[in-house]
């Protein structure tokens, strides 16, 4: 009999809707295939210092950012799982502070993952390479184990009926 292909999946959540359509697809993955689910916010320290050292922001506004940054991935944390537990699914969450990359890729390495969901959706007529944020590219270039990119245009109506 062959091994299940993901027992471990790692969810990518920023503050977009298609972070959030990633953690519904995850949801119904950990429901039928009895998977363990693990989502991540990054608090992308790592180029708001660069900003600062472009004085493009000055010591006190980085600061400031950082701290609603967080507070957003808290907020964003806990609707994950709200989200998960409609459907009966505990995950744990956790946040990090770093290059978006680097945090991923070192939490999917930790936790074994077998999968990492990304969400993107194109728009009719959009190059994908400007959908997709050059830390996911990296993500996607750099990770360990697979990477799926979360486009499933149905997954509201799939939510529900699950």
């Amino acid at each position: 009999m062959i091994k299940s292909l993901f027992k471990n999946v790692l969810v990518v959540v920023n503050s977009s809707e298609a972070s959030i359509q990633a953690v519904k697809y995850a949801a119904l993955l950990a429901k039928i295939y009895h998977c363990a689910v693990k989502i991540v916010y990054v608090v992308d320290t790592a180029t708001i210092r660069k900003l600062a050292l472009t004085k493009l922001f000055i010591q006190e506004e980085s600061e400031e950012y950082i701290s609603r940054l967080i507070e957003d991935g808290k907020r964003y944390l806990k609707h994950t799982e709200e989200i998960c537990a409609i459907k009966g699914i505990k995950v744990q969450t956790e946040m990090r502070k770093g290059s978006i990359c680097a945090e991923v890729i070192a939490v999917a390495d930790e936790m074994k993952a077998d999968m990492i969901l990304l969400g993107a959706f194109e728009k009719p007529g959009e190059d994908p390479r400007d959908v997709i944020s050059s830390s996911y590219r990296q993500i996607i270039v750099k990770a360990h184990c697979s990477v799926l990119v979360v486009k499933e245009s149905m997954i509201e109506k799939l939510f529900k009926m699950a």
